[in-house]
């Protein structure tokens, strides 16, 4: 669905561009999470609203994004697995939060051509 697209190869060097953001300390809210557990609630909660938003999809078009979802997830623990046990900082947040919806755009996106 997405992830033998262009946008996802764009998204991946997108994460690569700002690699910079996990090697540097910053501000840390308190109760922040970690890494990876933002990663997965942002994730989650996007792939969420992207089923809310669409209806019309069959449990097998549902299942293909959980897999890609997985797999998106994966990526992410792999590139960034030096950090991602580190609590989240405020910047980190921010990109993460982003991604997130990125991600759902191109859920989105390959959605609406499937149509």
């Amino acid at each position: 669905m997405v992830l033998d697209r262009q946008g996802y190869d764009d998204l991946v060097m997108y994460l690569t561009q700002n690699l910079a953001l996990f090697e540097k300390p910053g501000q840390i809210k308190p109760g922040a999470p970690t890494v990876l557990e933002l990663i997965e609630d942002m994730i989650a909660e996007n792939v969420m609203l992207l089923c809310e938003q669409h209806t019309e999809l069959s449990t097998e078009q549902r299942s293909q994004i959980v897999r890609e979802v997985d797999g998106i997830v994966y990526d992410l623990q792999e590139v960034l697995s030096s950090v991602t046990n580190h609590t989240v900082t405020v910047e980190q947040h921010a990109f993460i939060d982003e991604f997130a919806g990125l991600v759902k755009n191109l859920f989105d996106s390959a959605v609406v051509e499937s149509a």
